[in-house]
Order: structure tokens, then C-alpha cells, then sequence
């Protein structure tokens, strides 16, 4: 499982996230949520280990902060918001560079490697344009790309920064459906960011909603989507109903 205690991080004399506490179960979807500014990205660069912080994250009893770049990379795969990749690179290659923490001292991919590159292009739909360049690719196809990249790593925990935000409503659904199968059938733990309140109430175990760098709820859907607390959070008048087909909450903005 991900382990976060006590995290803080600054940026100068500006602090960003205050003392955050987050365990994510082998198995798990648990979702942060929260407005603009909240620190949402920021918790996933900090677990990620893009940026530094004061704290703990841990795995297996394994602190982050003592493993080497190489080693982390076998414990967690990073799923960025907007990351820029090599345009001349063709969508095999990039994808393929998710082996990188297990080739032996040549560098040379297997086919043991290049079969997982494979099934992870499968699994996002991302086989048919392999040999395409990355720079002719859309935004939405870019970032089924980095979800394959992702998944190549074969890592117990998996980390995704609004992976929907390019994307229209079928491969939204598509994502997330993926990634809930991750979880479960490979006993994942998955910490993902969402702007959408009611994706986070269909697919995720449980939420955390983040308000100025700080946790003000965590539970299941039903406890944290509360009307009182996302209209304060949101600064804006919500209702919260039952989902006319989902056993899900399902918010909506504005009054009566």
C-alpha cells in the first residue's frame, strides 16, 4: 500500500500542502478532490518524487526518500497532467520506456519487456497507432499513451493526475473503468486527482477532499460528497441526490 504521513511541502517561503496524512490499500481507488489551488497535483508530484517535501512516504515499510530514482520507479508510475513528450518518438517507443528501471546493463529491452509494452498499449486501446509519432497524436491519444507507459512499469502503486482532462465522455468512461480493473484484478493501489465530482463518486472506494493544502473530509462517496461541505469547498450552492441508476451520490450545482 501508499503510506503519507505528515507531509508538508513549500515553495519558498509559500507552504503548499500542510501536514497530510493518506493510506491507499493494495486494491483501491481513492480520489482527491477539491477546487483550483487546493494541492491536488502538488500531492501527486510530491508522491511521485518530482519535487521535495517534508514527511513521510512509504511502501512495504520502504521510505521513498531513501531509494535511488531507479528503485522508486519499480514501486510507482506517474500518470502526469499535461506532460510534454518527445513528438519524434513513435508511441511503441515511448511507451516502452517504462521498462527502463528493469533493463540490464546494455539497456536492451527483452521480449519478455517488449510483450508487456504490448499488453499495455492493449489495454488502452493504444495498439492500433504503435508506430505512429507522438506529435501527430491528439491530446486525448497522448494521454492513453502515458497511461500505457504507466502501466508498463508493472508497479503496485499507480498515480494519475486528472488522466480524464483530455478526453471525451466514452474514453473517460473507458479510463476509468480500466483503472478500477487495475486495481482490483492487479491489486493496485491508485491515488488519482479528478475535477469531476460525480466520476469521483462512480469509481473511487474513497475520497479526500482538499481544501488550501489540507484534507477537510475523507470517506466513502456518501460521507465526503456532502451538500455542506462541497458548497463550502466549492464556494458554490450544490444539491446532492441519489444517482437514478448508480448506488453513487450525484452532485449538482446550484439551488432548489
Amino acid at each position: 500500500m501508499l503510506k503519507i504521513q505528515n507531509l508538508f511541502v513549500s515553495y519558498g517561503s509559500r507552504q503548499i500542502l500542510h501536514n497530510i496524512s493518506v493510506d491507499v490499500q493494495s486494491g483501491e481507488i481513492l480520489a482527491l478532490i477539491g477546487p483550483n489551488g487546493a494541492g491536488k497535483s502538488t500531492l501527486i508530484r510530491a508522491a511521485s518524487g518530482v519535487i521535495p517535501y517534508a514527511g513521510h512516504i512509504r511502501t512495504n515499510g520502504d521510505d521513498f526518500a531513501s531509494l535511488n530514482p531507479m528503485r522508486r520507479a519499480k514501486y510507482i508510475a506517474t500518470v502526469p497532467q499535461a506532460v510534454s513528450m518527445p513528438p519524434a518518438f513513435t508511441v511503441w517507443e515511448t511507451v516502452l520506456l517504462g521498462r527502463t528501471p528493469y533493463l540490464g546493463f546494455l539497456g536492451q529491452p527483452s521480449q519478455h519487456d517488449e510483450e508487456i509494452a504490448r499488453q499495455s498499449l492493449q489495454r488502452v486501446s493504444a495498439l492500433p497507432f504503435a508506430e505512429r509519432r507522438v506529435g501527430e497524436l491528439s491530446g486525448g491519444e497522448q494521454q492513453r499513451v502515458l497511461l500505457a507507459r504507466a502501466l508498463c512499469q508493472s508497479t503496485p502503486i499507480l498515480l494519475l493526475d486528472e488522466p480524464t482532462a483530455h478526453l471525451d465522455l466514452q474514453y473517460q468512461v473507458g479510463l476509468l473503468e480500466l483503472t478500477v480493473e487495475l486495481a482490483r484484478k492487479d491489486n493496485l493501489a491508485v491515488l488519482i486527482a479528478l475535477h469531476d465530482l460525480n466520476l469521483a463518486a462512480q469509481y473511487a472506494d474513497r475520497i479526500a477532499l482538499m481544501v488550501a493544502g489540507k484534507i477537510e473530509a475523507m470517506g466513502t462517496p456518501k460521507e465526503v460528497l456532502q451538500p455542506e461541505l462541497i458548497a463550502e469547498a466549492y464556494h458554490l450552492p450544490v444539491q446532492v441526490v441519489k444517482h437514478p441508476f448508480l448506488d453513487a451520490p450525484l452532485v449538482l450545482s446550484g439551488k432548489k
